[in-house]
């Protein structure tokens, strides 16, 4: 594997996995964020949609849950986090498909999901890996698809600042940090590209973003 295309676990390390679903659950107010993520997608029946680096699967399980009429897949580079995903699919009775890739080099056609969604990812990615996902995103998506995520953002007050200026100093945060991601939609082929909405974190400022695929 290039260094470009190493893959950096959830927390960081293998050894923090087990911790990454109890820490977004309690400390991130992750079920909130997801939702809106969720209803801000605007899912119909028929749909299909794919979940960016899916995790443990909570997003994929929620999407499902949220709109049954929806064909859902999640994929992630992480074969252990995958099978914790399945484990809670199968638990939760719901029919997902949760493939193994990176966001990079995605295995689906051109033209295969109408929307893409994606939590807490792109401040793993370097500079580059960003840009290379996303055209990954723009190929994949229909015309007229949408890219919606949520990830760490812009500080918007002294808290935020203070904990993103600690964030900034890694590359694959930096972009985040800076509010560069609205940019780099665009510059990746989207035609619209927007912040919509701002969480407040322990860790800094959580932003939504929506982006379309032109028509």
């Amino acid at each position: 594997m290039e260094e470009t295309d190493r893959y950096i676990p959830a927390l960081g390390l293998n050894r923090l996995t087990p911790l990454y679903d109890p820490l977004l659950r309690w400390v991130m107010r992750e079920a909130k964020f997801k939702r809106h993520l969720i209803n801000q997608a605007q899912i119909q029946s028929g749909h299909r949609v794919l979940d960016l680096g899916c995790g443990t699967a909570t997003l994929t399980i929620l999407i499902k849950q949220t709109h049954p009429g929806a064909e859902v897949a999640g994929i992630d580079g992480d074969p252990k986090v995958l099978e914790i995903g399945r484990a809670k699919a199968a638990k939760a009775g719901v029919d997902i498909t949760l493939d193994h890739g990176m966001a990079f080099q995605l295995p689906y056609p051109d033209d295969a999901f109408d929307r893409v969604l994606s939590s807490l990812v792109f401040h793993h990615l370097t500079t580059e890996n960003k840009r290379r996902t996303l055209r990954e995103v723009v190929r994949v998506l229909r015309p007229g698809g949408e890219l919606h995520v949520v990830d760490f953002g812009k500080p918007h007050n002294a808290y935020a600042r203070l904990v993103s200026f600690v964030m900034g100093r890694f590359e694959e945060a930096a972009d985040n940090v800076k509010g560069r991601l609205p940019e780099m939609f665009r510059q990746a082929g989207f035609d619209r590209a927007e912040e919509t909405a701002r969480y407040t974190t322990p860790f800094g400022t959580l932003s939504l973003y929506h982006a379309w695929k032109p028509g």
